[in-house]
């Protein structure tokens, strides 16, 4: 089927920042719990906090989708949820190929939550001849050899590329040239492609790098915490004569 070809979000023509379409997931998972619990209202404030972002960002993100909740009562949750998922494109079917069937590409194909979210796993794609026609997640992988006919016969408009940096951007600009339009990048490294494509790129090591520094900062602050409070007494052994510490200590 060729749903996901011929139909992209709303987001774009309606002029909604990407900074707010990067948190509408948020949002949704958020909600999703809430729906799931059967809870009918919530008030912003909650649905911030359970978004983990701040309430008045939220709000002025909902006003992008023409939705301002009831005073004294909140917004709806079943109604956010369609809402959201209506301007996510979730309320459609998105055919998505796997290229890569590696330890990542195969965790991917595993995961269940493809399926809830509005996405199909239609094919699985692989450039090692062994691995043809071995099911992986109960689909059979396929060789690189088919890729533009797998995308053309699923209407796939959304690529995930989960193969070695080196093979990266030739496998994105044959997605490129098969009509594939949105990539997820898992590869580590940047893909160039033409106007009009979108990528998204998950770097799980800069990610481990980013949460290194603030475990180093963090170890930073409970040393300078942890020295001693003659160190910042008014004990004046080292000082100078005027009652300052000397530039250099004497030997």
């Amino acid at each position: 089927m060729a749903t996901g070809r011929t139909h992209r979000p709303a987001t774009r023509s309606r002029g909604i920042p990407e900074a707010t379409v990067a948190r509408l997931p948020l949002y949704l998972r958020a909600l999703t719990a809430l729906s799931e619990r059967s809870v009918p209202t919530v008030s912003s404030e909650e649905l911030a906090a359970a978004a983990g972002v701040n309430s008045a960002k939220l709000r002025k993100d909902f006003s992008y989708l023409g939705s301002y909740g009831t005073r004294g009562v909140g917004y709806d949750v079943e109604y956010l949820v369609y809402q959201i998922s209506r301007e996510l494109g979730l309320t459609q079917d998105w055919p998505v190929v796997i290229v890569g069937i590696g330890n990542l590409g195969a965790a991917l194909a595993n995961y269940g939550g493809f399926a809830s979210r509005g996405f199909r796993v239609a094919a699985l794609i692989d450039a090692d001849p062994a691995l043809a026609g071995k099911p992986v997640a109960g689909i059979p992988v396929q060789h690189t050899d088919d890729l533009e006919k797998i995308i053309q016969d699923n209407g796939v408009s959304i690529g995930v590329i989960a193969t070695p940096a080196g093979a990266a951007q030739q496998v994105c600009e044959r997605l490129v040239a098969a009509g594939v339009t949105s990539i997820l990048n898992f590869a580590p490294t940047v893909l160039n492609v033409p106007e009009g494509v979108d990528v998204r790129k998950v770097d799980l090591s800069i990610e481990l790098q980013i949460l290194a520094f603030h475990e180093q900062r963090k170890a930073g602050e409970e040393a300078a915490d942890a020295v001693p409070a003659a160190a910042t007494s008014g004990d004046t052994t080292d000082q100078g004569p005027d009652g300052d510490v000397p530039a250099v200590m004497p030997a």
